[in-house]
Formats: structure tokens, C-alpha cells, sequence
């Protein structure tokens, strides 16, 4: 997994909104990127919701983007079903989700398998990742994203 003070990949995703976005065409602007598993499931639906609920507070200081292995239809219907005032971006090929190293074995029941540990990196104005919550607990997680970006 990358860690604070790396440069931050740049990247070319479809967002729900149908446009691309590039990470290097958003400097000048902080970046609150957080990765997580899969849309509209429990934890998922959690985490997209307090950003939600305190998107105002946070838009003032960094944008934010989602990052899963979703399509982009599926993410417009989480979107839309939640009313997130945040785009979600579609990494189908993992190629991202590599990059940024939450894309990990997992074990559940005693069974392995590949998928997406919920992450969130703080990028800066320069394209350089200032803080990182590896394996984040949804609970409070974006009062630690709030008190990060304002200080």
C-alpha cells in the first residue's frame, strides 16, 4: 500500500457522471479518495452516507471520490438511491485498486480470496498523498477525514 508522502498514480476513471476524471488534471485542489468494496452493501452504503451527511463541511476543503471494482451503472444506481453529491469512479480492470495497493487477499470462513481493502488517502494540491487510513473502520471515519483536512 502507498504511503504518506508518496506521489499519488495518477489515473483516467469513468465517474457516474460519464465523464472521465484524471487525477493530475485536478491539482491545485486536496483530494480525499477513498476505496471501498461494493456498492450499496452495508458498510459500503455506511461510509457513502456520512460523507454524504457531512459533504458540505468537507467540500469546503478537498473533493471526494469513491473508487470501486463497480461498473458505472451500478454506481449511478448508488448514487441515485442515496443521493451522493460526490462522483464514484469505476475501476473495472483493478488496475487502480493495484496501484494503490488495496487491492489485497482477503479471508472470510476460512476461505481466501481477492478484493478491495477500504481505504482512504488524502492527496494534496501537489499530487502527494499527506495522510492514509489503511483497513478503515466506517464508524467516525469521517470525523478523522474532517479533522485531517482542516488542520
Amino acid at each position: 500500500m502507498l504511503k504518506e508522502n508518496d506521489k499519488a498514480p495518477d489515473f483516467n476513471l469513468p465517474s457516474t457522471d460519464g465523464n472521465l476524471v484524471k487525477l493530475s488534471s485536478l491539482k491545485g485542489k486536496k483530494i480525499v479518495l477513498y476505496f471501498y468494496p461494493k456498492d450499496d452493501t452495508p458498510g459500503c452504503t455506511k461510509e457513502a452516507c456520512d460523507i454524504r451527511d457531512n459533504f458540505a463541511e468537507v467540500k469546503k476543503y478537498a473533493e471526494v471520490y469513491g473508487v470501486s471494482a463497480d461498473d458505472t451503472k451500478s454506481h449511478k444506481k448508488f448514487t441515485e438511491k442515496y443521493n451522493l453529491p460526490f462522483q464514484l469512479l469505476s475501476d473495472t480492470d483493478k488496475k487502480v485498486l493495484e496501484e494503490y495497493g488495496v487491492w489485497t487477499q482477503k479471508s472470510m470462513f476460512g476461505k481466501k480470496y481477492m478484493g478491495i481493502q477500504r481505504a482512504t488517502f488524502l492527496i494534496d494540491e501537489k499530487g502527494i498523498i499527506k495522510k492514509v487510513w489503511p483497513k478503515v473502520k466506517v464508524l467516525n471515519h469521517i470525523n478523522e477525514i474532517l479533522n485531517e483536512i482542516k488542520s
